[in-house]
């Protein structure tokens, strides 16, 4: 059991013990957590970081006294089983990220942990959750709301960050926050792009060097002044297959596939 000498030591000396303290029990964590004191800041994530998830983990070291990533590959929110096998997992290499970013522990856990229940309880909502990826993701905005209540009350976080790439996301975790009474600050993160405007995505990785180059239509298409039936026209013509291309909250929303990759963006208008 960490005593709260432990974590105080820890908390001072954290600059030269760079490394963060990994917990795969969720029982330890919470042991640890009792004993953290002032503000913590949390970055939810199924792993396979890069520099999107870097600029939410900077931004969370920096603004609190403590920083902790979950790196957890949620099958509850995969309605396409082959998706969930394909998910790319780079624990080391996201660890060595994390240390970089002054994240101070991560929580990794297993399906049995996060899920004691076999998932017999979950969490919905009723209205947002059936647009865009909720229309064409059968259950997936269930499994997100389900994890993310669970992550959130195991960390108890002050503030929790959340990348505008996935805006729909988002929307609902902060609606579910306050809905729920939960005294957490959901921060939002701009979405870092590409040099092409490519968003940055764990998915981008599977695309070939033609396909990453081709993506980038995406964000370009987005952004111009073309109507919704002009930029699905022109996805089509440049051999994109569409779940959808809409417009909610001020926003203009696409999810396309690519090389058998789903990938989604979203732009202000």
């Amino acid at each position: 059991m960490f005593q709260k000498s432990q974590v105080t030591l820890f908390q001072q000396k954290s600059t030269a013990m760079s490394k963060p303290l990994v917990f795969t029990s969720i029982a330890e964590f919470r042991k640890f957590r009792k004993n953290i004191t002032g503000s913590v800041g949390f970055v939810p994530t199924m792993g396979a970081l890069h520099q999107g998830h870097a600029s939410l983990m900077q931004q969370a070291a920096n603004e609190n006294s403590f920083s902790v990533l979950s790196i957890y590959v949620n099958p509850t929110q995969f309605n396409n089983p082959t998706d969930l096998e394909k998910y790319p997992v780079t624990f080391d290499a996201d660890l060595k990220l994390a240390e970089s970013c002054g994240i101070k522990a991560v929580l990794a856990p297993n399906y049995s942990d996060i899920y004691p229940d076999q998932y017999r309880y979950k969490l919905s909502e009723n209205d947002y959750s059936k647009l865009l990826c909720g229309a064409h993701r059968p259950g997936h905005f269930d499994g997100v709301l389900t994890v993310v209540m669970k992550l959130l009350n195991i960390v108890q976080p002050s503030k929790a960050y959340f990348g505008e790439k996935d805006f729909q996301q988002l929307k609902l975790i902060e609606d579910m926050v306050t809905s729920f009474f939960m005294n957490i600050e959901i921060v939002h993160g701009k979405t870092i792009r590409e040099d092409s405007g490519l968003a940055m995505s764990s998915r981008n990785r599977r695309l070939s060097p033609a396909g990453f180059e081709k993506a980038a239509l995406i964000y370009m298409l987005l952004k111009s002044e073309n109507s919704v039936e002009s930029i699905k026209k022109q996805f089509i013509e440049n051999g994109f297959e569409i779940d959808y291309v809409e417009e909610h909250f001020n926003r203009r929303f696409a999810a396309v596939t690519l090389e058998g990759v789903r990938l989604i963006d979203n732009v202000e208008i």
